[in-house]
């Protein structure tokens, strides 16, 4: 006869067992009954307008309008008076030097400012001026939506064949675009025109980890963890905000997604992967700013739940992807 003190021992396993199950269902119910419908890309009556160099409002395009561009690229931008010049300077560089070497080449820049309280359209509106609204545009969001829903609100108003997601503080170098675009390039040939590239700082870890203390490298590691286990297999880097998407898979993933918020890449990429959209995952040149949004702990913290309620929803079916999803 087992011993007592082997019986508690027994009971204590199998009461733990039994606590973590009760404790994940608990949380799949909470995830399935707090799920909402996908955002629906609503926009306020200012939202549907942009305002050209000399002032005047022209209605935006959508991304079911054939493309008219090469290239977008969307900026979404909160606070980010005194950060978006350095990028747009940059960026501008090299976008007008690559059109002067070959001017076939077509772009935009749309800067979405989510609700700013600063100045942050007025300075993106500057550029509008001196390039014109053909190349630079300024959608200003009645409120803060979000980085992805900022991002959303942009992507849909695009004209570009390809689209890139470029983060305000210029932490990516932009001519990096181009390894990007040799990414995408060597995926061909794209099932239904689509495939993503995405930005990686995953070869400067050991440089970051470095720099970090204990605690910021153990939520790295974990979030990393929780990223792989639940949502996103072979993806090392799934939170750089440069990526590159071709329109038609803009479209497809953008249609599908409910995260409007920090943890919108890790959704953004699990849909990608559901619908077997080819991704590359390339090495970036990448600085680290000063002024960053992101609140060390509960920043991860929230993305660490919104990654279980992703994996979640779509467990319970309280949020489904269709495989036959039409595009029109």
């Amino acid at each position: 006869m087992a011993s007592l003190p082997l019986q508690l021992v027994v009971l204590g396993a199998v009461l733990g067992v039994a606590l973590a199950a009760a404790a994940l269902i608990l949380i799949s119910f909470v995830a399935f009954v707090t799920a909402t419908e996908m955002p629906p890309l609503h926009r306020h009556e200012e939202e549907k307008f942009f305002l050209n160099a000399r002032g005047q409002k022209e209605t935006l395009p959508t991304i079911r309008d054939s493309p008219t561009k090469q290239l977008s690229i969307v900026v979404p931008s909160y606070n980010e008076e005194k950060r978006l010049p350095i990028m747009m300077d940059e960026a501008l560089g090299y976008l007008e030097e690559r059109q002067k070497q070959d001017p076939t080449f077509t772009y935009e820049v749309i800067v979405v400012d989510d609700g700013s309280k600063d100045q942050t359209s007025k300075v993106a509106f500057k550029y509008c001026q001196k390039y014109g609204s053909d190349k630079i545009r300024v959608i200003t969001l009645v409120k803060n939506r979000g980085k992805g829903g900022a991002i959303k609100m942009g992507i849909f108003s695009s004209r570009g064949e390809k689209i890139l997601m470029a983060d305000a503080d210029g932490a990516t170098k932009f001519p990096d675009v181009e390894k990007l675009e040799k990414g995408l390039k060597d995926l061909q040939p794209w099932p239904d025109q689509m495939a993503i590239a995405c930005g990686s700082r995953a070869h400067l870890q050991t440089e970051s980890i470095a720099q970090r203390s204990y605690f910021r490298t153990l939520l790295m590691y974990g979030f990393h963890f929780l990223v792989w286990f639940l949502c996103v297999k072979g993806i090392r880097d799934t939170q750089c905000g440069f990526k590159l998407l071709t329109r038609e898979a803009a479209l497809r993933t953008f249609s599908s997604l409910h995260i409007e918020r920090w943890a919108f890449d890790v959704e953004l990429l699990y849909i990608a992967q559901f619908f077997k959209i080819p991704i590359a995952e390339i090495a970036v040149n990448w600085t680290e700013i000063e002024g960053s949004k992101l609140i060390p702990f509960w920043s991860w913290l929230q993305m660490g739940k919104d990654l279980l309620f992703i994996r979640l929803r779509y467990l319970t079916g309280a949020w489904r992807l269709e495989r036959t999803r039409k595009m029109n």
